[in-house]
């Protein structure tokens, strides 16, 4: 699988990576084991998680699957603070205490003394940018993190992260967010910055929370996201949208003239687009991984890329277009 470098950092890594939000509650530590394990023999070297995945239980069930199973310079690690599990629900904390705790606790149920790129979940309304940015800084200084990034932060953030960080060689090297022919909002603001910060981004969700692979196209698999009690709403969205629809069948009418999948084809777009380095994928089987794992080697005609473009354009106004 290619390797790419993230932004113009010194990291490297898989152009396919691997999430764990379902590890410990929708995956057990069995197929966990197994789909780590196709990823790395497919080439992979990104894997994907954060403290708040199941509580902590996916970073937990991906120590046991790396632990004398995995050599650690195979793995490019990443996990995510700065948001915890509450009896009110979930509750953001981009503070200095809260994000090297989160850290720390991350590293005790990685079985590891670092991560490769440590990120910050969302942005913390109640915290100053600069407590946030100083927490990335001593993330890097105590070598608990190799590289650090932030996700789901607007441009403006991460420019203004970027610069504090510049001064003193920490740099910031990764924004990760939600990216792909049903999600292009990023492209309004967050590519350009991250092409001229020489920032890599990670798109998570790349294949529309699921919707892109063409399983939603007549019915609602009764073992899918969708019907499940915990992860509906976060598809649904996508599943009424009649522009997202007329996405989904271009993809399909695509895959059918390739001779390759709906997945396959959604993911060789994303990979092809500026900025991105990695499109992580949220397999909860072996085989939905290996599906998708069929996409390294795919590039698309030039007009099938086009087509796709028009049909999923992000619409554009003041002052973006100026």
């Amino acid at each position: 699988m290619e390797r790419r470098q993230v932004g113009s950092a010194g990291l490297r890594v898989s152009a396919l990576g691997l999430g764990t939000m379902s590890w410990g509650r929708d995956t057990d530590r069995a197929d966990a084991a197994d789909i780590l394990r196709t990823f790395l023999d497919g080439g992979g070297t990104l894997v994907d998680t954060a403290a708040s995945y199941g509580d902590g239980d996916a970073e937990q069930v991906l120590g046991e699957a790396l632990d004398g199973q995995v050599s650690r310079d195979d793995v490019v690690l990443v996990t995510k603070a700065g948001v915890r599990n509450g009896p009110a629900g979930p509750r953001r904390d981009a503070s200095r205490g809260g994000l090297l705790g989160e850290l720390d606790a991350s590293l005790r149920r990685l079985g590891t003394d670092h991560v490769d790129l440590f990120l910050v979940a969302c942005p913390d309304p109640t915290t100053p940018l600069e407590e946030t940015v100083s927490a990335l800084r001593l993330a890097v200084s105590s070598g608990r993190a190799r590289y650090v990034g932030l996700s789901n932060h607007p441009a403006w953030a991460s420019a203004r992260a970027a610069t504090l960080l510049e001064s003193d060689g920490t740099g910031l090297a990764a924004l990760e967010l939600e990216y792909s022919l049903l999600q292009r909002g990023l492209e309004r603001e967050i590519v350009p910055a991250a092409l001229d910060l020489g920032l890599g981004v990670l798109a998570w969700s790349p294949l529309g929370r699921g919707v892109l692979t063409g399983k939603y196209r007549r019915s609602v698999p009764v073992d899918s996201r969708a019907a499940s009690d915990h992860l509906a709403g976060f598809v649904g969205q996508y599943l009424e949208d009649a522009a997202s629809a007329a996405i989904v069948e271009a993809v399909a009418t695509a895959a059918e003239g390739l001779g390759r999948a709906p997945l396959e084809v959604a993911l060789a777009w994303l990979l092809a687009r500026p900025a991105v380095a990695c499109a992580v994928v949220g397999a909860r089987t072996p085989l939905q991984l290996k599906g998708a794992l069929a996409a390294a080697d795919l590039v698309l005609p030039g007009e099938v890329h086009a087509a796709l473009d028009d049909v999923s354009a992000v619409e554009v106004g003041y002052p973006e277009r100026w």
